[in-house]
């Protein structure tokens, strides 16, 4: 028996168990919708904007343990270029994900016909992969191999361009059943057992050790291992902003997240330690600053990543190992134990002496007010009244550097935001994708008045498919971040900064057919929260008016060292004393 094209595709997605598509219709991909609606394979969640359509595939990747692929689907021309947005943002995080995108018909690519763009051309640099389809005969094969490098190796977005006349083309279906060997592509999983023998020598003669960890490590679902060579070699670790949730948090040895707005006491573990161990992370800017003055003082570092592009491309590295993170940590914690290795006692004791101290000096301690609501209380309040448990999306912005500074992640997966490419308007889809996802669970996105309205119609898809997911949005009435930026380095100069034009949250989410709620005082706080929560089967969009004068600290500024921080008033500390009694 024969089938189109378009019915080979989603014929093809559901023997990849695909259960959700997120995209938007348009007239190169008519045959495919039409196609989803005669065959009822999965579900389809119409979204109001391409861009939504890839970030909540994106969410409900990540979101979904690695058992399950986003999948996006929208036309040609602008659709596709509405969606490059999202795609470089999944990409950046190294999130598994397939783009489905139309095309014009194969005679008329190339001749400026309507609605077409070099959509290879234009994803080329924010993929994975992709793939122009020119033939049906090519198609289901190639929807294999694109869910086979989104889900292998480093995980990543692979776009494939179908043009109408290929969906529109009848053949035989046939899909493959096991996975496609592709000779150029061979990711290494397992890593050298000489490189890990050498890892835990150089691990054993540290004095002030540490480790580092980030997405790598969620993605890779190697919390577990992570967790009990942590435990069991009793050193301490600190997170990038992606790996949160990989450790619990509230773990005496986690020193909290390092970077720009990392916390001060992990931040000078991280630029002090004399060995680092880096387990998917990538030492990017946001992390450790200015290279050269994270590697000044000589120390050895160990970095482990399945990614070997990765790999010494800021950092000199002592001991690159190349593998999958959940293999590589289960190999050297087994080596660890099995040689009896073991830190010096002395020098451990000292290091977490000098850790203790640092940590005395409560960076993130901020003063409660009754006068106007501090973006902190409102995350706090929200980890005591979810037991540190919830989902959390946040967009990009003062409001996700709060969330990650005052949230006690506790799992893996539970903390989605936008890391590598920092996308406003993310926030929202994140949510409805991770609701999708994990439909069990309370999922709160944290947002500002910036960001929400980047893809607030996206309360239209809420409400169509009943998406009881809450807002909190941290209403400062600035771009919160630029205007800290403005302030500390630009003289106050607020060019552009000031949102003088918001609209009534309250109002505008009731018009989309949710709740809404404006809360202007502290004592609030904890009860319209509470209120939220009850509404189970309700959109629930909190409207927080917050303290406009409030900057996230500590702030590691351009060209400056983790140890060069810029800290809160209170802390009264000159960072010449802070780093002096590391030994």
């Amino acid at each position: 028996m024969q089938l189109s094209g378009a019915q080979i595709l989603v014929q093809s997605l559901k023997a990849e168990n695909v259960e959700y598509v997120f995209g938007y219709p348009g007239g190169a991909v008519l045959e495919i919708y039409d196609a989803i609606f005669q065959l009822k394979k999965f579900r389809h969640i119409l979204v109001r904007h391409e861009q939504a359509a890839v970030h909540a595939a994106d969410a409900y990747s990540r979101a979904s343990n690695g058992e399950k692929i986003g999948v996006a689907l929208v036309t040609s021309g602008p659709g596709a270029t509405n969606a490059i947005t999202g795609i470089a943002t999944a990409n950046s995080d190294s999130v598994p994900l397939v783009v489905i995108s139309g095309q014009v018909g194969t005679p008329a690519i190339g001749s400026d016909a309507f609605q077409e763009v070099d959509t290879i051309g234009i994803s080329r640099p924010c993929v994975k992969h992709n793939f122009l389809v020119t033939h049906i005969s090519e198609l289901a094969e190639t929807v294999k191999k694109a869910f086979q490098l989104a889900r292998t190796g480093r995980p990543g977005v692979v776009v494939i361009d179908v043009p109408k006349d290929v969906t529109q083309a009848m053949a035989k279906f046939s899909y493959p059943q096991e996975d496609i060997n592709i000779r150029s592509y061979q990711p290494v999983i397992h890593g050298h057992t000489g490189q890990i023998k050498k890892a835990a020598q150089v691990m054993a003669a540290a004095k002030r050790p540490i480790i580092l960890f980030g997405g790598g490590v969620v993605l890779g679902n190697a919390s577990n291992i992570l967790t009990d060579l942590i435990q069991s070699t009793g050193i301490p670790c600190v997170s990038t902003l992606m790996g949160l949730g990989a450790f619990p948090s509230t773990n005496r040895q986690f020193l909290g997240m390092v970077g720009m707005h990392g916390c001060y006491e992990g931040n000078l573990a991280l630029q002090n330690a004399d060995v680092v161990l880096a387990v998917g992370a990538r030492f990017d800017d946001r992390v450790i600053s200015v290279a050269d003055k994270f590697t000044d003082d000589g120390k050895k570092i160990i970095h482990i990543d399945i990614d070997p592009s990765s790999i010494a491309k800021r950092v000199k590295v002592d001991v690159p190992i190349v593998g999958d993170v959940k293999n590589v940590l289960a190999d050297l914690l087994a080596l660890w134990q099995k040689q009896n290795l073991a830190f010096n006692s002395n020098a451990l004791e000292r290091w977490w002496k000098t850790i203790e101290n640092w940590r005395s000096h409560n960076s993130l301690w901020f003063e409660n007010t009754d006068e106007y609501i501090k973006p902190q209380q409102v995350i706090q309040a929200l980890a005591k009244i979810t037991n540190n448990n919830a989902l959390i999306t946040s967009d990009v912005g003062q409001h996700q550097m709060f969330t990650a500074q005052y949230y006690p992640f506790q799992r893996p997966r539970q903390w989605l935001n936008s890391g590598g490419l920092g996308t406003m308007g993310v926030g929202l889809p994140y949510a409805m994708g991770a609701k999708l996802a994990r439909p069990e669970e309370d999922v709160f996105c944290i947002t500002g008045e910036g960001s929400i309205q980047m893809n607030i119609q996206e309360l239209s898809t809420c409400y169509q498919y009943r998406l009881p997911i809450k807002i909190i949005n941290l209403n400062n009435g600035f771009l919160g971040m630029v205007r800290q930026w403005q302030e500390l380095y630009y003289d106050n100069r607020y060019s552009e900064t000031y949102m003088d034009s918001l609209p009534d949250f309250v109002k505008l989410a009731e018009a989309y057919g949710h709740v809404g709620i404006r809360v202007e005082k502290t004592a609030d706080i904890e009860s319209a929260l509470k209120e939220a929560i009850a509404l189970k089967d309700r959109l629930v969009f909190m409207d927080f008016i917050t303290d406009r004068t409030q900057n996230v600290y500590p702030m590691v500024g351009n060209g400056k060292g983790l140890d060069e921080m810029v800290l809160p008033p209170h802390m009264n500390i000159t960072q010449a004393a802070a780093g002096s009694d590391r030994e």
